[in-house]
């Protein structure tokens, strides 16, 4: 039986959270890693669109956003319950204005901003987090949930902008569960690294 084909890119965020909620869920799919600068025409007539995630189902139906793809997966399996650890204000907060200083603090050069004002204002979101943090020690409970994962890859991205200065910043409780995220055995099992697919290559079945 042909398996559902997930189109990702290795360091991307949103990639990187459907291919945990993927690992976690233990659904199998075709795992096609592309190159940015070199999409290949089968990822583009699914969805021209042309960003990742993008899952493409057997009977040809497309999925190609990243939390619609979280919300897929963890349908057809979720050992952990990550779906009754969900918050959509939070992660639209996360997708929406965060992500919006976090590009700008990263890529001044290519948004013409003032980098440490984004970083400033990206601030206050994650002091919101490691308030969040302290009656749990996750964002929706004791455990790791949606929320979570969803949020995570983004905060990581933050972090490694400037990596000294940022574990200078009083987040202990944000630290401590970033920290424990990266050194998860699940982080470890979403990081490998693949060649870009390209078409005839043989089939790369995910979560291996």
């Amino acid at each position: 039986m042909a398996l559902p084909v997930l189109y990702s890119f290795r360091r991307c965020p949103y990639a990187m959270r459907a291919r945990l909620a993927i690992a976690v869920s233990g659904v199998r799919v075709e795992l096609r890693e592309i190159k940015l600068s070199a999409k290949p025409q089968a990822m583009l007539d699914a969805s021209p669109k042309g960003t990742v995630p993008v899952v493409v189902l057997p009977d040809g139906a497309v999925i190609e956003q990243s939390l619609h793809v979280m919300h897929w997966a963890l349908a057809q399996s979720d050992p952990e319950g990550w779906l009754q650890r969900d918050d959509a204000a939070l992660i639209a907060r996360n997708d929406g204005p965060f992500k919006h200083d976090l590009d700008r603090y990263k890529y001044p050069e290519r948004h013409g901003s003032d980098a440490l004002a984004h970083r400033e204002s990206g601030m206050a979101f994650l002091t919101d987090l490691d308030l969040r943090l302290a009656e749990h020690g996750q964002l929706c409970g004791s455990e790791r949930g949606l929320a979570d994962i969803a949020v995570m890859p983004f905060v990581r991205q933050f972090a490694a902008t400037d990596a000294a200065w940022f574990e200078g910043q009083p987040l202990p409780r944000l630290h401590r569960w970033l920290s424990a995220h990266l050194e998860s055995s699940l982080f470890a099992s979403v990081m490998g690294k693949f060649q870009p697919w390209r078409e005839g290559d043989a089939v790369t079945v995910f979560p291996s």
